[in-house]
């Protein structure tokens, strides 16, 4: 008998409600009325809706900048030690197929706060442009409910916030500090707080990796870009920077701690790009879009999983929405994660989410008149197909700065770049030249089993014709079906958009990079 009552109310119910009767903001008053009232619904056998104290969980984003998922201890590199990362990943769902929208950062982050294909929202395609007004983001809509919002560090950018008709960043207020921010809450007021970090955004501490004590011998440098020890010592930098964002997360879990919020904050640890290198940053391929997520609320969430299904940073807003009890608007075309969130299985949840969809447009400004560079990609766990829209202009910018890829005006040294450029006529370098800055053709399709790395163009292989249409087919229905003027016609407002960060009109390339490549003093892309 009695484990038929107990049958009535589900597992999650017990471990959720147990949660919320310890949590230490309830008095011993509510602990002891939610008491009883379970007790109650046991001894009914769960006949009448028990009435619960149920808070609104807080919510806290920690995202590291230009990081790919690969480049963390959990995700299986035993170089890098994120141990406190590894913890929270231990403790909550780590993502294996997260990606961000664009590889760029303001079109990624407004992708991540409107839950929206970047293609639907103009000129917030663009890095370096604006938001418009008019696209309402999450941040804004926890605040109408009562939230206390805001943001440290980068948020939505770079672009300008007063061209968009905003009076602030689209992410919320902006803080110095977290506990400045919390000294504003009001008691008893649930919070959404982004921390978006600087690192491991280029350019990086000079000798970080050797500071760290970092072995370079045992650096496993990816095919893509020649092994040379520069651009191990390079990695080792970017890893010691890693192992910085590792403190910094840290940190913000010690405060909520010390605040008494850590039981009831949902905390997301996300990247928004993949690695400042060439084919990473600025591209469609998995270094350029693959990032890092991990979501965790040990009294809520079971923990210790690992799920394979495709999601992008978009999907962060419905959930968000949902986990704070709000309406998801209609304008959101993106998912909630909350099913797989509250499953507790591993691996695929949801078998249709077997696909991501990823786009850019204008990253920097590094052609002619700020042309950019237009492709969409659909990827699945075999393969990435990618189209290139613009596939007659150069994908990494105009030689002789291809400026897409970092340090994109060349204006201070990065190991992997300046050696693919200074030895490019090397026998050995010369494809992976190629590969990063040379033109590529309408279609790209890789075979991730055979090619991981995507180092080869399968698309013109008779082999895999049937997969290349079959897959050409679905990008463009995903296209016209989400509206991408690409695709389904109409006005492409990010073309000829203003780009604000002027100075990028005139670069003027580092004196290595003049002395080692025969460079000018200055470029202009405006005459």
């Amino acid at each position: 008998m009695f484990k038929n009552r107990m049958n009535s109310v589900s597992k999650f119910q017990l471990r959720y409600l147990s949660y919320i009767i310890m949590n230490s903001e309830i008095s011993n008053i509510l602990k002891t009325s939610a008491l009883l009232t379970f007790s109650g619904t046991l001894m009914l056998g769960g006949c009448s809706q028990p009435e619960r104290v149920v808070r609104k969980p807080n919510f806290i984003i920690l995202m590291s900048d230009n990081h790919s998922p690969e480049h963390l201890g959990c995700y299986g590199d035993k170089i890098v030690k994120t141990p406190i990362i590894d913890k929270i990943a231990n403790e909550g769902i780590r993502f294996t197929n997260a990606f961000c929208s664009a590889p760029s950062c303001s079109p990624a982050r407004a992708s991540m706060l409107t839950g929206m294909e970047i293609w639907r929202m103009e000129e917030a395609i663009n890095l370096w442009g604006i938001f418009p007004v008019k696209f309402e983001v999450f941040p804004e809509l926890l605040e109408k409910a009562g939230y206390h919002v805001g943001i440290e560090g980068k948020g939505w950018g770079p672009g300008s916030e007063e061209a968009s008709g905003r009076d602030r960043n689209p992410g919320g207020e902006r803080y110095y500090t977290f506990e400045e921010f919390y000294t504003e809450r009001q008691r008893g007021q649930p919070f959404f707080y982004w921390f978006s970090s600087r690192d491991p955004h280029r350019p990086y501490s000079r000798n970080a990796g050797e500071k760290a004590g970092i072995d370079i011998s045992k650096i496993e440098v990816p095919p893509y870009l020649p092994d040379t020890e520069a651009v191990r010592k390079d990695i080792a930098d970017y890893y010691a920077e890693i192992q910085s964002f590792n403190n910094e997360v840290s940190h913000y879990i010690n405060l909520l701690n010390e605040m008494g919020q850590l039981e009831n904050t949902v905390i997301i640890i996300c990247g928004d790009n993949g690695w400042q290198v060439p084919r990473g940053l600025a591209n469609l391929y998995t270094m350029g879009t693959k990032v890092p997520l991990i979501i965790s609320l040990p009294g809520r969430f079971i923990g210790n999983r690992v799920v394979d299904d495709f999601v992008k940073l978009d999907n962060l807003a419905p959930t968000i929405l949902e986990l704070a009890g709000i309406e998801i608007p209609s304008y959101m075309n993106a998912k909630s994660l909350v099913n797989i969130l509250e499953s507790e299985k591993s691996g695929i949840i949801n078998e249709s989410w077997d696909f991501t969809v990823t786009a850019r447009e204008r990253h920097a400004f590094v052609r002619k008149a700020g042309a950019g560079y237009g492709c969409r990609a659909l990827q699945t766990k075999d393969f990435i197909y990618i189209r290139n829209y613009d596939y007659e202009s150069w994908p990494a910018g105009d030689p002789p700065l291809y400026g897409d890829a970092d340090p994109h005006m060349m204006h201070y040294p990065a190991a992997p770049k300046m050696e693919i450029l200074v030895n490019r006529d090397d026998p050995d370098v010369k494809p992976l030249f190629d590969l990063a800055f040379g033109k590529r053709p309408f279609e790209e399709l890789y075979d991730l089993n055979k090619d991981p790395y995507q180092m080869v163009n399968v698309a013109g292989d008779p082999e895999y014709q049937e997969i290349l249409s079959a897959f050409s087919d679905r990008l463009t229905e995903y296209l016209q079906s989400t509206g991408d003027p690409r695709e389904a016609g109409g006005k492409m407002k990010w073309i000829g958009a203003e780009y604000f960060a002027t100075q990028d009109f005139r670069p003027r390339p580092n004196h290595e990079a003049i002395e080692l490549l025969g460079l000018e003093e200055e470029y202009s892309y405006i005459d």
